[in-house]
């Protein structure tokens, strides 16, 4: 019999629906009954595509024993962490400080029936005794017993939990702040220390594709492209990672896209789920790196991910997906695996070739299969053609297997860094097409998922749920500003507006500055998280903070570049204390020293667009180029005094608010733009 997630939207829930647990989903129903029955609350927190969680469900809730231990002492609520990001937040902080280990999924807490505040957790619990864990049933017993006689202990302890989360929330302590450009070199120093020299990445396995840092060291090796000493190691840094990266396992060889992350420090052999936002991270980084060094391998890796989301994640009404499983008939990483014997028979006379690019001469490196991983370079044109055939010869035999289920929820954020990518990869790449599918999905985004005025976290089966929080509106504005560069329409500009907007009415802290994670008039949890340091995801203020203050300078809105200000000011103090883990927050710092440079460009548009394209193929992280048809007349704030002279192009170029007069030739536009414009120093 069906529980009650059975009328629930998220494919993760609704994949729980059957068990023999009475799942409650997270609501009013849930705790009234906690109350009622006086029960300590058992909450699971995971998602669609992870494996342990999936393991954890056959060897424990689909048990009758192990479920009906569940069913008598507790009232047990399964949490989506794509849906609810609010609620992860909280338990996960939470688990850290009670556990004092990282946490991740799935996450299992015990709650306080009454006030909902964590006493004990975990991630993954076996059903059996082993490697130091308790069974879970066992472990069930003893914390039920634990609840139930040691209430007035837990709500000491609850107290003092609720205090420590709430003083790791930045705030404005009264200290006079003068920001600088200190944690800018303070980070790169720390990168440069835990940097792998031979396989790139920043940590010793797992390795996770960071993005952020990437980012922030081709920024700043950018920065420094035209001094007397470049900063190289920047470059290297970024460089060797992209490369081991888009070599390694943890890229799809035969139809594109990134998984999770690698297992190994090579970058060799991934956890196979693949998800929406990293593919959206890194084909925007992978673009940007090509125009920035002209590496082939760069271009066509961005190439092949806006392939890959193209083809497996598009819905039908524009918008993305949100992730495909690790498993594939209840095995991970099945589908992605070769038996040696399968690739030498489909391949023929095409297999020496493959043999030497994936080094298939060697002991296979999965369980008696291989993943693929390119290890030896391949340039000789033939040879290249070669391995192009042979790929499509295995993604042909390899989709008549059984597909990693795929989560079809549509998720605001994770769709805004898709659009931005997509922008970006379009732009930078001469793709159109891409173009074309960021506008597709902005347009969704715009229908489907911003209703009366606001914005919504998820869309399925038809269905928008979930008040947007600060990362749908944060990450959203931040896609429009890259999407305007690559196609100017002034709604999408109307519509930046909006949402910078809202979320100075809805979560900006007027008192300390920053951003809160959930709305103000959103249900209270047990706290109300700020959340600043970057983690799988950029971090909601981070994006926010930089992306207000580059639409203020646009338009000339001095309330976005205040509350950006304010959001710095606020968070200075954790800022210099760990640069490193708030690489997001140092772009709009990078931005807020030294302000970003803007190019209007002006006049028939299929004319200025040439102008557009041919000033992006120039890496400038900190130069944004919008082409504005000279018939466009609706423009708000400060852009209205971009004014067009009818029958010509004409550029300005803008740094913050402060523009010169009209540039009315290209040759003239191309020596300005040739000239250093970033100054931080």
């Amino acid at each position: 019999m069906p529980n009650h997630l059975a009328k629930e939207t998220s494919p993760y829930l609704l994949q729980h629906s059957n068990n023999p647990v009475n799942w409650f989903p997270w609501g009013k129903s849930a705790f009234k009954e906690a109350r009622e029955k006086d029960k300590p609350i058992l909450l699971s927190i995971g998602y669609s595509a992870c494996h342990w969680c999936h393991v954890m469900e056959h060897e424990s809730f689909e048990n009758k024993y192990i479920a009906e231990t569940m069913n008598r002492l507790f009232i047990n609520i399964k949490v989506d962490r794509e849906e609810r990001p609010d609620i992860d937040k909280i338990y996960q902080a939470a688990h850290q400080i009670i556990t004092q280990r990282g946490g991740g999924w799935p996450l299992t807490m015990f709650l306080d029936g009454d006030n909902h505040e964590p006493f004990f957790g975990g991630t993954y619990f076996p059903s059996e005794a082993r490697n130091g864990l308790p069974a879970f049933s066992e472990l069930l017993e003893k914390i039920s017993s634990y609840y139930h006689e040691n209430r007035e202990e837990i709500h000491k302890q609850n107290k003092k939990l609720i205090e420590i989360l709430e003083e790791l929330e930045p705030y404005n302590r009264g200290i006079k702040i003068r920001l600088s450009k200190k944690p800018l070199k303070d980070a790169n120093k720390t990168f440069a220390e835990n940097f792998d020299r031979d396989f790139g990445g920043f940590s010793p396995a797992p390795k996770f594709p960071n993005s952020s840092i990437i980012e922030r060291l081709l920024r700043d090796w950018r920065d420094s492209a035209t001094k007397v000493e470049p900063d190289l190691e920047s470059l290297i840094m970024s460089t060797l990672t992209l490369t081991r990266m888009a070599n390694g396992g943890i890229f799809d060889h035969i139809e594109g896209g990134f998984f999770r992350y690698s297992i190994d420090k090579y970058w060799q052999i991934p956890h196979f789920e693949k998800m929406l936002y990293d593919n959206g991270l890194l084909m925007a980084i992978y673009a940007q790196a090509s125009i920035a060094t002209g590496e082939i391998l760069f271009t066509e890796t961005a190439n092949e991910i806006a392939n890959w989301i193209l083809s497996e994640m598009k819905a039908s009404n524009g918008g993305f997906f949100s992730s495909l499983d690790a498993d594939s008939d209840g095995k991970e990483g099945l589908y992605y695996l070769w038996k040696p014997e399968q690739i030498k028979n489909l391949l023929g006379e095409e297999y020496s070739i493959f043999e030497k690019r994936f080094d298939l001469n060697s002991e296979a490196n999965f369980d008696g299969k291989w993943h693929l991983a390119a290890k030896n370079q391949i340039d000789n044109e033939d040879e290249i053609n070669s391995i192009k055939k042979s790929k499509k010869i295995l993604s042909a035999n390899r989709k008549k297997r059984i597909k990693p289920a795929r989560d079809e929820k549509q998720l605001m954020s994770w769709n805004a860094l898709v659009i931005k990518g997509l922008a970006i990869t379009g732009r930078n790449l001469n793709r159109p097409d891409l173009t074309e599918a960021s506008s597709k999905a902005c347009a969704f985004v715009r229908e489907k998922m911003y209703i009366n005025n606001r914005l919504y976290a998820a869309f399925t089966n038809g269905k928008t749920r979930f008040p947007a929080y600060l990362d749908d509106h944060a990450f959203m504005l931040d896609a429009l500003l890259e999407l305007l560069q690559s196609n100017w329409q002034t709604e999408n500009l109307n519509f930046a507006i909006q949402i910078a907007d809202l979320m100075l009415e809805y979560f900006e802290d007027k008192e300390n500055g920053a951003f809160f994670f959930t709305a103000k008039d959103q249900d209270k949890l047990i706290y109300t998280p700020k959340p600043i340091i970057d983690e799988a995801l950029p971090s909601g203020n981070g994006v926010a903070t930089f992306s207000l203050q580059r639409l203020g300078y646009l338009i000339g809105e001095k309330r976005y570049i205040n509350a950006a200000e304010n959001s710095l000011k606020c968070t200075w103090e954790s800022i210099e204390k760990y640069p490193h883990g708030h690489v997001t927050l140092l772009k709009a710092l990078e931005e807020y020293l030294e302000k970003p440079e803007i190019i209007i460009i002006r006049g028939k548009l299929n004319e200025i667009e040439r102008w557009r394209d041919s000033a992006s193929r120039l890496y400038s992280p900190r130069r944004m180029i919008f082409a504005i048809d000279e018939n466009e007349k609706r423009l708000p704030g400060s852009l209205k005094d971009r004014k067009p002279i009818i029958g010509k192009k004409i550029a300005y170029k803008c740094t913050g608010n402060e523009c010169t007069l009209p540039i009315t030739n290209w040759e003239e536009l191309v020596r300005s733009l040739s000239k250093d414009s970033n100054k931080l120093d």
